[in-house]
């Protein structure tokens, strides 16, 4: 059974910083992209980072460039999202989710990821 677990979630100042993680059981992900996603209160879901797996591929949303950056450890079937100078808008919950693997693209559509998180929230305060 595949399964994607993202512990690391809290409560945080603005212009604090935050480390997601998003470890992957039941199969190896190495060749699949893996993606942040989020999901505020009364929004729909957005694209946050995305990183291929190769790693040389990586993308993010104009809202959080160069405040977070994404990573993996395939080694560790892991990826994280390190999120630095964060703002209250980033409050929300962020789910972690995995393509089907061999693309050699990295997407923001949600319809392109078959593999999901249960989700973790993060809040930041002002």
């Amino acid at each position: 059974q595949v399964q994607l677990v993202e512990p690391g979630g809290g409560l945080v100042q603005a212009g604090g910083s935050l480390r997601l993680s998003c470890a992957a059981s039941g199969r190896t992900f190495s060749r699949n992209t893996m993606a942040w996603f989020r999901q505020a209160p009364g929004k729909e879901r957005e694209f946050v980072a995305a990183i291929h797996w190769s790693g040389g591929i990586t993308d993010y949303a104009d809202s959080v460039k160069g405040r977070f950056t994404i990573s993996r450890d395939n080694a560790k079937n892991t990826v994280y999202l390190q999120m630095n100078s964060l703002k209250p808008e980033d409050t929300a919950v962020y789910y972690c989710a995995a393509d089907r693997g061999g693309k050699w693209y990295v997407s923001r559509r949600s319809d392109e990821y078959d593999y999901w998180g249960q989700g973790t929230q993060v809040t930041v305060s002002s």
